[in-house]
């Protein structure tokens, strides 16, 4: 009999789905020699501070720098009291304890997501509750009942994996001794009264520093005037076209006295075609997404996505089993995968009205094992989905589109160029007309992709025209655009290399397979989020920018490194070494230790300045209603609207985050509860089914008979 844990409930589902496990237990499935059981992402979580020492309960600025001499796990906390367990969590854990002391378990299976992070959860719950059975490790890019079987014939002890583990653990400690020591001094340094704390994390302040230099360069821009000279020319035929004036390259012009001078010699002037080149060009389709650009495609095409959004809705589609890993940094696939993908896109391209276009070819722009670093870029798997929300049928087509567009054919358009010369003057320069048009959509078609035509008459080399206007037109250079989400990733992804483009050249793809970027195709999205949670930036529409509280921060913080994106490139890309086995996990932690030390020591001996001032006010806290339960009021609070005497022992509460409210998608609301105070009961629109439907009901919250808690009962109306 062999254990298999998984990351979540709805994974070990599809494990124990391929494996066709019909007999569900509390916590596991079991038949056919295997158990299946199940984390909720991280059980264990790193201890803190106070937690190793007493005197670390208040932050003194004497106690700091703080570094464990071991590191310690303990249950995770719950997020509604940090000083307790997470009860579900303390539960879960005694269940694949006692499973993996089973005398019938011969060996256990880590079936966590094949990444850093996965490999941390796997083994910190395996190692933590101790065993000297064999582990081995299921790694796998995608949760299709195929491919699970596959993975399980060819798993891999988990001591191979070593690597793996040493990369997660080290970002984990690195990201726990940084945080935990920067942001308390920083905190008791520049922060005045009692509030949020003053977030500093390795990954967040380049990340910050990037928005606050864009900022300073549109804040800084002067915008300067430039000129350009163009003219109207008309063929023997009567057809007009026009042309910009060009001396070597240049075509913006600063003087436009210059300019001025070129104008005055076309006065009763012709041209004469000097020049025409006539090219057929290739467009092939963009390269297949990766998790940043992916992020990147949807928060810039749709209006209300963010990344932490985009990476929760692949993920949800992942788990779902109709796309591959999506947490990935590479823009081709394995080439071992030729044979899968060949069947994938025939089962995807079977209905499709242009399928016939449709070829499937082994391309190095596809299939190329160099450009892959742990996972292949992120496709759809030969699960079709019956029902998909709206949010992940967006997601869903993206990444079926930019597949299926790789094996259509290519793009072609033909591009002229001609060169006027002006018949009689003695200029540096000419005029130069281009055209384009489409002449094979290929990849095009998939998303409709319109490309505009410029026409071009049809001249020949030689032929007079008549030069009928010229005019010097005023054009003021622009400041560069603010980041968006979109241009963040790529900075982010790249570290900087490839600033501005939108392509991906060998530097800039070197820097992603190399791991020299802030932060990984994981956490990236939920910097971003953090942030803006914590004050730091804020959103303009689709735009990022700097708060007051971010340009303090980075303006008086003296530890320059940490917003250094070279730095900070540099540790994500040793983290990468040690996965790689060219570093080791001593190496790094002992430079992360003395950078802490040296930091800490340096932001002590600092000058006082505020960054932030927190003034409390006391709010009036709304009567939303009656308490059902000893007739006080009932209020709003930060997680929840429950009853002002429970200081007295009155439980009622109903939490924000509503475990059965929010499988319909659904947060209780001040409306909603006021109504089910008065009434008894509340009508509610736009409930979400788990087929994704929308649907209304009429719910009301009743005492449970056999205990003190709340229960919600779902009416509809007749």
């Amino acid at each position: 009999m062999k254990l298999i844990i998984a990351e979540k409930p709805s994974v070990s589902k599809n494990i124990a789905d391929a494996l066709k496990i019909r007999g569900r237990q509390d916590g596991y499935f079991e038949g056919n020699g295997y158990i299946v059981t199940w984390a909720f992402g991280h059980l264990l979580q790193l201890y803190d501070a106070k937690d190793y020492d007493d005197k670390m309960s208040t932050w003194r600025m004497e106690n700091f720098p703080f570094i464990p001499q071991v590191f310690k796990y303990k249950v995770k906390s719950n997020p509604r009291d940090r000083e307790k367990p997470d009860t579900g969590a303390k539960k879960q854990l005694k269940i694949i304890q006692s499973l993996m002391r089973r005398p019938d378990v011969d060996g256990i299976i880590s079936a966590c997501d094949y990444d850093r992070e996965g490999q941390v959860i796997g083994d910190s719950i395996i190692y933590n509750l101790k065993t000297d059975k064999t582990v081995y490790r299921l790694l796998l890019n995608e949760w299709t009942p195929a491919e699970v079987m596959n993975g399980l014939e060819n798993m891999k002890l988990n001591t191979e994996l070593r690597p793996l583990q040493d990369a997660g653990v080290s970002r984990q400690w690195a990201d726990w001794v940084i945080g935990i020591n920067l942001t308390s001094v920083a905190t008791l340094k520049y922060q005045k009264g009692k509030g949020k704390a003053l977030n500093i994390g390795r990954v967040l302040l380049p990340t910050l520093k990037i928005i606050y230099d864009r900022d300073k360069e549109i804040e800084n821009f002067v915008p300067e005037n430039y000129y350009k000279l163009q003219a109207i020319f008309k063929t023997q035929d009567d057809q007009e076209y026009e042309g910009t004036y060009m001396e070597g390259k240049e075509e913006k012009f600063k003087s436009k006295k210059m300019l001025e001078e070129v104008q005055q010699t076309l006065t009763d002037k012709s041209g004469i075609v000097s020049n025409k080149q006539v090219q057929q060009k290739k467009e092939y389709p963009p390269f297949l997404f990766n998790l940043s650009n992916l992020q990147g495609y949807i928060t810039n095409k749709y209006k209300g996505w963010t990344s932490d959004k985009v990476l929760k809705v692949a993920q949800s589609l992942y788990e779902k089993k109709f796309i591959t890993y999506p947490r990935t940094a590479s823009l081709a696939l394995e080439e071992s995968l030729v044979g899968k993908t060949a069947k994938v896109l025939e089962t995807l391209t079977e209905d499709l009205p242009y399928k016939d276009e449709v070829k499937f070819v082994k391309s190095k722009r596809i299939f190329d094992n160099s450009k892959v670093e742990s996972h292949s870029a992120i496709v759809p798997t030969y699960l079709k989905p019956k029902k998909l929300s709206a949010d992940e049928e967006e997601v869903y087509q993206a990444i079926k589109n930019r597949f299926i567009m790789q094996f259509m054919p290519v793009a072609e358009y033909e591009e002229t160029r001609i060169e006027t010369k002006i018949a009689g003057a003695d200029l540096k320069g000419l005029f130069i007309s281009k055209g384009k048009v489409q002449l094979v959509e290929g990849w095009k078609k998939v998303e409709k992709v319109q490309s505009k035509d410029t026409i071009l008459p049809l001249v020949q080399i030689s032929d007079d025209v008549d030069l009928i206007k010229h005019e010097i037109n005023t054009h003021v250079t622009k400041p560069p655009k603010q980041h968006t989400e979109r241009t963040l990733l790529r900075v982010m992804e790249t570290c900087g290399k490839n600033y501005d483009g939108e392509g991906t050249d060998e530097e800039s793809l070197n820097a992603i397979l190399s791991g020299f970027s802030i932060g990984t195709p994981a956490t990236r999205a939920e910097t971003i989020k953090k942030l803006k949670d914590v004050g730091y930036i804020t959103t303009q529409n689709k735009n990022l920018l700097c708060t007051e509280l971010g340009r303090k921060l980075v303006e008086t913080f003296p530890i320059k490194d940490l917003f250094n994106l070279e730095f900070t490139g540099r540790l994500e890309k040793s983290l990468n070494d040690i996965e790689k086995r060219s570093f080791t996990k001593e190496e790094f932690l002992q430079l992360i230790f003395d950078f802490t030390t040296k930091s800490v020591e340096m932001i002590k001996n600092e000058k006082e300045v505020t960054i932030n001032e927190v003034t409390s006010q006391r709010k009036q806290n709304e009567v939303i209603g009656k308490c059902p339960v000893c007739g006080h009021a009932v209020i709003e609070g930060q997680k929840g609207f429950g009853c002002s005497n429970w200081k007295n022992g009155c439980k009622f509460v109903i939490w924000k985050n509503d475990k059965f409210l929010a499988t319909m998608k659904k947060k209780p609301t001040k409306t909603m509860v006021k109504a089910l105070l008065k009434n008894g009961i509340a009508p509610v629109k736009g409930l979400t089914s788990k087929k994704g439907n929308k649907f209304d009901a009429i719910l009301s919250y009743r005492k449970n008979d056999d205990n003190d808690y709340y229960s919600w009962k779902m009416e509809f109306e007749k």
